[in-house]
């Protein structure tokens, strides 16, 4: 529950040396030594999982149950690094995770994504599309390419984090239970409003996970803290299933906000609500067009159909363009990564520092943190206390004066920063704090718009 210490590599680096490739149940067999008690041991290794063909295979990679040896001594739980090529042909999906623990050389990389894409490729039919197998995305962890795998599933970033916080509080409650009762308690007590029907959810379904791949004194630990919990919260309770019949408020927002937009803003609203615009969204806006017509109010049909084509080309596009600024982050942080001298690299290449690469940084940074890679998160601080560096370096006074602002911790921080600096505060200045207020607004992102535009008007208070 709490993170799974990685087995050896050498098992897993055969594979990049030239050994077959395969894909559902014709998992490898490699040799290993658990890392606890020493004992030698067999484990299977599967390095393609097509989500379609084995749909099994996708569940256990999504619950962290891939890869995953039991050692017959000690019982110890061995998460195998081993690189992954993940394939969805219905949503003409491909993705790879090439452990960095591997310290696999490029051609040994390169070998083994043609080879997995090639062996792909011989199961489509003849006229199914292909191309997207030459260029897989590539992550450089499994939490990300996971994270990929949902996001193309429907399943928006928040509700991974979502997610994820489910699953850290079900080995937070594991680990309070066996210090006692007192910490047990106060735990339930502090969370209570987080042990809702996902959260019950998320637990069978590690339940399940758990025993079907052996574990059986993991699965009967969480079934014995599943009543504990449900005893003590009343789960299923009446007032809980009629809230399951109530609609998203977020969703009905976003429905009804997007209805009532004029043209010349749809855009940047759509941008500003695209966290919530998902398969609810689209589900009550049908809801609202089929009222219409039942109704017999053919005028707002018709408006509320033509809108939902709009808002859905928007989203399409928004997100396409999106995806190619993170694959062109992505490609730049590998590419740090993989250099002797990563600043070299980010210098030559400072105009694809921006905040997309941010993002995919913090990301990788994010994931690198939780999986416990101690030395990968070490790279990638550095390489984040590089690319700030650069950015202030390439940056105008005032632009670099405005970051400064919007890094400080309050806004009485910020406002105090500004009368300290009257030489910075010009008529320019403040064109300069609106135009990214503008840009912000139009990115979705209204709250940093909101910040900027107050400093604006701060500072043009203080010219006169």
């Amino acid at each position: 529950m709490t993170g799974y210490p990685s087995a050896p590599v050498h098992p897993a680096r055969a594979i990049l040396k030239g050994y077959r490739v395969t894909t559902g149940p014709s998992a490898q067999v490699v040799q290993l030594t658990c890392p606890s008690c020493r004992t030698p041991l067999r484990a299977s290794i599967v390095t393609i999982v097509d989500a379609v063909q084995h749909p099994e295979l996708k569940a256990r990679l999504i619950a962290g149950q891939l890869n995953l040896a039991i050692c017959p001594s000690c019982g110890m739980a061995i998460m195998i690094s081993a690189p992954l090529f993940y394939h969805d042909a219905a949503k003409q999906l491909a993705l790879v995770h090439i452990p960095q623990q591997l310290n696999a050389r490029q051609e040994e990389q390169e070998r083994f994504i043609g080879d997995a894409a090639a062996l792909v490729m011989r199961t489509l039919p003849p006229n199914a599309p292909r191309a997207y197998l030459l260029a897989p995305r590539r992550f450089l962890t499994i939490n990300s390419l996971i994270d990929a795998i949902l996001e193309a599933d429907g399943v928006s970033r928040e509700k991974i984090e979502a997610q994820r916080q489910r699953v850290d509080l079900i080995a937070q409650l594991a680990e309070a239970a066996e210090r006692g009762e007192e910490a047990f308690n106060a735990l339930v007590e502090q969370q209570r409003d987080q042990l809702d029907e996902s959260f019950f959810a998320t637990l069978d379904a590690f339940i399940v996970a758990s025993s079907q791949v052996g574990r059986d004194d993991s699965a009967q630990v969480l079934m014995a803290l599943r009543q504990r919990l449900a005893e003590m919260v009343g789960f299923a309770g009446a007032g809980e299933e009629a809230a399951l019949d109530t609609p998203d408020i977020a969703t009905t927002e976003a429905v009804e906000r997007l209805i009532a937009a004029n043209d010349d803003e749809l855009e940047g609203l759509i941008a500003e609500l695209r966290p919530a615009i998902d398969y609810s969204f689209f589900e009550e806006w049908t809801a609202r067009i089929d009222q219409a017509e039942q109704s017999g109010d053919r005028a707002t049909a018709e408006r509320l159909t033509a809108r939902r084509s709009v808002i859905l080309a928007t989203v399409e596009r928004m997100d396409r363009e999106a995806q190619e600024l993170f694959d062109a982050g992505a490609n730049l942080l590998r590419a740090a990564l993989d250099a002797a001298d990563p600043a070299t690299v980010l210098r030559e290449r400072s105009d694809e520092i921006n905040e997309a690469f941010m993002l995919v940084l913090h990301s990788n940074l994010a994931a690198a943190e939780r999986s416990g890679q101690d030395h990968l998160t070490e790279r990638l601080r550095a390489i984040e206390q590089l690319a700030t560096q650069i950015v202030e370096e390439s940056l105008s006074p005032e632009d670099r004066f405005i970051s400064q602002l919007l890094q400080a911790e309050t806004p009485q921080e910020a406002t105090k920063l500004l009368r300290q600096n009257p030489a910075m505060i010009t008529p320019a200045f403040v064109r300069r704090l609106n135009e990214l207020a503008e840009q912000m607004e139009k990115n979705g992102r209204k709250p940093a718009g909101e910040r900027l535009r107050q400093l604006a008007r701060e500072a043009g208070v203080m010219l006169f």
